[in-house]
């Protein structure tokens, strides 16, 4: 299915332009997306982790919708600005749950598995300060990163949303792994 074809993307150009029916439409297939996007999340999450799923689906909705100047281009586009959204809710939350604690800079995050294993509220600052600086070294690095944590997407679809081969986007996530690796582990 082409952007073009894509009836969530057909929706939400509609909506843009000023089209209530769509907007109304467009509405359950946003909260569903919102949904995936959540559970992948918070599936990673530890047990005693105190943001629930609908409460990170609303506050990421809250956001977005926040967003007056965001065009929205395709389904895609959507996915990965939600998934920022999403990360930087997380990392807020984490924030305040830590505000009194000194973590260990250092941490120890498997790649291999980075949708299926717990991140303790440490580790994931951790991720987002280094996460950060592999930003401003390689900007797409970063974001298949966060993609792959954050939104919880396999690699063919980040190539997808990131519009590249599926063999760049192995080749940036087999060297953004290593990166990460280094930062987390020598602090």
């Amino acid at each position: 299915m082409t952007a073009a074809t894509d009836p969530f993307t057909t929706l939400l150009q509609r909506s843009l332009n000023g089209n209530k029916a769509s907007a109304n439409e467009l509405f359950p297939l946003v909260y569903q997306e919102l949904r995936s996007l959540a559970h992948a999340q918070l599936r990673g999450e530890g047990e005693g982790h105190t943001l629930q799923t609908t409460a990170l689906i609303n506050e990421t909705y809250l956001r977005l919708i926040g967003q007056n100047r965001t065009d929205w281009q395709t389904r895609s586009h959507f996915v990965a600005i939600a998934a920022q959204a999403m990360r930087r809710i997380l990392i807020d939350h984490a924030r305040r749950k830590l505000a009194d604690k000194r973590p260990d800079p250092r941490q120890r995050v498997d790649f291999e598995f980075a949708e299926m294993i717990p991140l303790r509220d440490e580790t994931l600052l951790a991720l987002d300060r280094a996460l950060s600086d592999l930003e401003t070294l390689d900007p797409r690095q970063a974001k298949v990163v966060e993609l792959k944590f954050f939104a919880g997407l396999d690699l063919d679809q980040i190539a997808k949303v990131l519009d590249v081969s599926a063999a760049t986007v192995t080749r940036e996530w087999r060297l953004a792994k290593g990166w990460l690796h280094m930062a987390l582990t020598e602090g």
